[in-house]
């Protein structure tokens, strides 16, 4: 038990070492602003658009339901938002605009 204890900990220690190292061209040990851009093509390949396929969501895309639009409202008012995290928003919204 003890041996595959402390191989477990050398195992750690060594993945920590190998994750943890610093790159010999960056002495400083940042990143500069270049090193993080990505060309556009290169995005493209593994950030895919999702393509909407039936007219259902075509729809509500653009449509919000009337209680989305109740959310949205609440939320654009500070005193409705602060109410509805305290007490709920069914409630805060009957306070402030009456009855949903």
């Amino acid at each position: 038990m003890r041996s595959l204890l402390a191989l477990l900990i050398v195992t750690l220690v060594l993945a920590a070492l190998c994750c943890c190292e610093k790159d010999p061209k960056e002495p400083s040990g940042s990143l500069s602003a270049d090193s993080i851009k990505i060309k556009k093509e290169v995005a493209n390949a593994f950030v895919k658009r999702k393509k909407r396929s039936s007219p259902y969501e075509w729809y509500f895309e653009y449509y919000k339901s009337p209680m989305e639009q109740m959310h949205e409202r609440c939320e654009n008012y500070p005193p409705c938002d602060y109410l509805s995290d305290q007490v709920g928003f069914a409630l805060a919204y009957n306070r402030f605009f009456g009855r949903y």
